[in-house]
Parts: structure tokens; sequence; C-alpha cells
């Protein structure tokens, strides 16, 4: 399945500065991404991917209508699709370990193709801006002023979020109050080394989260102690441009890692997923334990 871009084939690989040198309608598309107003997105119909998480589904999923992430600064959020199948794939990549992300990425996609159904992959990828440290910089290069201003001699991201409509294909920008089910739990995983995992089985419709284990954060009752300063300068890509809830959220993450330091049989009894699904309402529901 070739890259397509703007209609036309693409050989791979090309740098990110030869990509819109060859083909000016990128820069363009991303302009007018950027000029969107954000749009709220509620939890019905949604499900929402964390950091080094990613889902999969397709127009046939009869529970999911929209992926969605956000509170991406150097971070990035990428869209895969197949035109064939409409199967779309979203992941927020924060650049730990992209050389083993991005083949469990194809591989997600791949599992909904059918070898006798013509289709391309489209890929969208939104994050990253010109940050103080330069970390942006090393997933996407010069395409990151498409993504970059500047207020006050400080960089910040112009889109934090973005949500794709599985049905319509419809990518825009968005930020979302509902990030669960379970959020600190993901969140948790996510802050202690977790690597990249996909988390919805669009066969069945349910979301699996777990069973995880990790090891008891270092010195989390040191970072638990330090002011909101500390904390944004220490346990961020980008101080300067993190969302207003950032400290907030990693506060509130360190206290579940120091509630449970092994989260084996506690969080997961019997060493079992959690799992859910949503309702008739669009709203996630907890069943019964996983194997």
């Amino acid at each position: 399945m070739p890259l397509l871009v703007n209609g036309r084939r693409v050989r791979l690989p090309l740098s990110a500065a030869e990509l819109v040198r060859a083909h000016p309608p990128l820069e363009e598309r991303a302009r007018l991404l950027r000029g969107q107003s954000v749009q709220q997105v509620g939890p019905q119909g949604l499900l929402y991917v964390q950091q080094r998480e990613l889902a999969v589904t397709s127009p046939k999923d009869g529970s999911i209508s929209i992926l969605g992430s956000d509170d991406a600064t150097t971070c990035h959020i990428v869209v895969l699709r197949h035109t064939g199948n409409g199967a779309t794939c979203l992941t927020h990549c924060d650049g730990t370990d992209t050389k083993a992300e991005v083949p469990l990425i194809m591989s997600s996609i791949k599992s909904f193709s059918d070898h006798t159904q013509c289709g391309r992959l489209e890929v969208h990828l939104v994050g990253g801006f010109s940050d103080d440290r330069q970390l942006s910089q090393k997933l996407t290069h010069q395409l990151l002023k498409l993504n970059d201003r500047e207020e006050n001699e400080n960089h910040f991201p112009i889109i934090y979020g973005i949500a794709v409509n599985i049905k319509t294909a419809e990518i825009y920008r968005a930020s979302f109050h509902d990030r669960g089910p379970e959020e600190q739990l993901r969140a948790a995983r996510a802050l202690a080394g977790g690597p990249m995992i996909s988390i919805y089985d669009a066969k069945t419709e349910q979301l699996r989260i777990g069973p995880y284990s990790w090891t008891p954060f270092p010195h989390v009752d040191f970072w638990l102690q330090q002011d909101d300063k500390q904390i944004l300068e220490n346990l961020s890509t980008s101080p300067l441009a993190e969302p207003p809830h950032f400290v907030e959220h990693i506060r509130s993450t360190l206290m579940f890692l120091k509630k449970f330091p092994s989260p084996a049989n506690i969080l997961f009894p019997g060493n079992k997923a959690l799992l859910y699904k949503k309702n008739e309402d669009g709203l996630w529901e907890k069943i019964s334990p996983g194997s």
C-alpha cells in the first residue's frame, strides 16, 4: 500500500522538508487546519487516546465514531487511514521509541486490510513546535513551523489536539473534557515509562485496559513536595507551552503512582484486564473482567 500525498504516490523515505517542497498544498492544508476554531468534543461515541496509546477502528464500528487526543506540545498525534476500507488509526507519540512504534501503527491498520481490496494509506501528522529544547525537531524537522506561534519571544504550538470522524474522515481541531475511562490509571502507565500499546478491539467494540505493571516511581514523595514551577521545569518537555491543567494532571498522576506502587492484583484482580464498552447513550460502561 503506497503512501498517498495530494493524490500522488510518494516514494519513501522523504524528509519533512522534501515533502513540503515536492507538495506545496501540504502547507496550505496545514494553514486551513490551523485556522479552524477548536471544537469541544463530548463523550458520546468518542474514544480518547492518551499519550503512548493507539486505537484503530473502521466505519463499520457501531460504538465509536470519533477518535481524538490533545495536550500535544512536543508530542505528535498521528492519524493513519486506509482509503479502501476506511480503517483509521490514531496515536499519540512522544518520541520515546518511534522505531518500535511505527511497525505497531502499520500492523494495526494492516489487520483490517482485505488483500482483495484496493486502497492507499493517508497520513496526517499534527503536533510539535519550535520548542526551546529542540525536542520537536527530532520528530518533524522543518514541518514544525506549520504549528508554531511566537508570543513575547516564546514559542507555543498552535494546535494541541485533533479529532477524526471515522465515518466521514474529517479531521478537525478539538479539545476534550472526558479523557476516560480510567484516565489516571492510563496516565500513570505512561508516566511510569510504559511503551506504546493498542487499547481498543474493534471486533468486540471493547476498550481493554491492562493488566499493567510498573516499578515504584523514583522519588515520588520528593516530586509531590515540589512547587508548580519545579514540576513544570523538570517533568515537562516544554514548560512554557503546557496547557493550564498540566501541573494538576502530573500531581494527580504522581499521587496515583504513590498509592499504587505496584498495580498488579490491586488494580487488576486476578491479573485480568479492565473492559469497557459503550452503552446505549454512547458512554463507556465497565463490563466483566477479561481473561
